[in-house]
């Protein structure tokens, strides 16, 4: 993974995920939400490199220089959606008022009976879609993820949603690129990140939010081997078990074979490079990358 990624610490450990998950089923969603402000305060003051990263992606995004209170309100919009996390892991989509925009994208998609890649990002939630499946009849979402710098995180998602687990995709192992397409096979959805590397991936550089950033392009290349549709969504969270969710059409069908498999790979990626910047710059705060995201470009 990307060195900046695989350095952070993970702070959360699995004792203080088992204590939110039993104030929130204890007491209830709105105690736990309540004590996301001091938490929020203790990370604005005790964690410099994630301050020094939200003020220089907030910088960006919103055209001005960023205030505390902006670093405050991005810190606290990622502790919202990981309280949500506790719910949507624990009860389903209950309680949750989730507005879809581009549906028919991704119906039309599965219609095609070679199931869908999703192509999602570290902005807003990537559990949240988790569900999405239930609420459109069933169809299974399954997530390729990389679990190696949340390990704690991870036992305590397993033990609060078993079920969920056996979706979970470990990438760059012998058998992933045949799990993904025995998924795809079955008509089924595979979600991933399309924001972080894996060690050795290419990787090409595109125009983000006003400087070059260098994005993965080993997703793309599955996609196209595999003959998928990409399609891509971003969760947005607006508010306490609010989001919003944006899908659209990346790629109908990627060339197989080069060269022109790599043309229409940085082709694609620079969509999705725009994609992601104009998300952004519509939901600045549900960006969850808290690393310098260009210091490699």
């Amino acid at each position: 993974m990307s060195r900046a990624w695989l350095e952070q610490r993970e702070r959360g450990s699995l004792a203080a995920l088992r204590m939110m998950t039993w104030v929130t089923r204890a007491l209830g969603y709105g105690p736990a939400r309540a004590l996301l402000a001091p938490i929020c305060l203790y990370f604005l003051a005790l964690a410099p490199q994630a301050r020094a990263a939200s003020r220089q992606f907030l910088g960006r995004a919103l055209g001005r220089p960023a205030t505390l209170g902006d670093i405050y309100r991005h810190l606290h919009t990622f502790a919202g959606t990981l309280l949500d996390r506790v719910a949507v892991l624990g009860e389903g989509g209950a309680g949750f008022d989730v507005r879809v925009s581009g549906a028919q994208v991704l119906e039309t998609a599965l219609a095609q009976g070679r199931g869908c890649l999703l192509l999602g990002s570290h902005l807003g939630s990537f559990e949240v879609p988790r569900v999405l499946g239930e609420l459109w009849g069933g169809v299974t979402v399954n997530l390729l993820m990389h679990e190696a710098n949340a390990r704690a995180a991870s036992r305590w998602a397993r033990a609060l949603a078993p079920e969920l687990a056996q979706r979970i995709i470990e990438p760059g192992q012998p058998e992933t690129m045949l799990r993904v397409r025995e998924c795809l096979a079955r008509g089924e959805i595979v979600a991933m990140l399309g924001d972080r590397a894996l060690a050795g991936e290419r990787r090409i550089a595109c125009e983000f939010l006003g400087a070059r950033a260098r994005f993965p392009a080993g997703t793309l290349v599955a996609a196209a081997l595999l003959g998928a549709p990409v399609v891509t969504f971003f969760c947005l969270h607006r508010g306490p078990r609010r989001y919003d969710v944006h899908f659209a059409l990346l790629a109908e069908r990627l060339p197989a074979e080069r060269p022109a498999r790599d043309a229409a790979v940085e082709r694609a990626l620079h969509d999705y490079a725009a994609q992601l910047a104009a998300q952004a710059r519509a939901a600045p705060y549900n960006w969850f990358n808290f690393y310098d995201f260009w210091q490699d470009a």
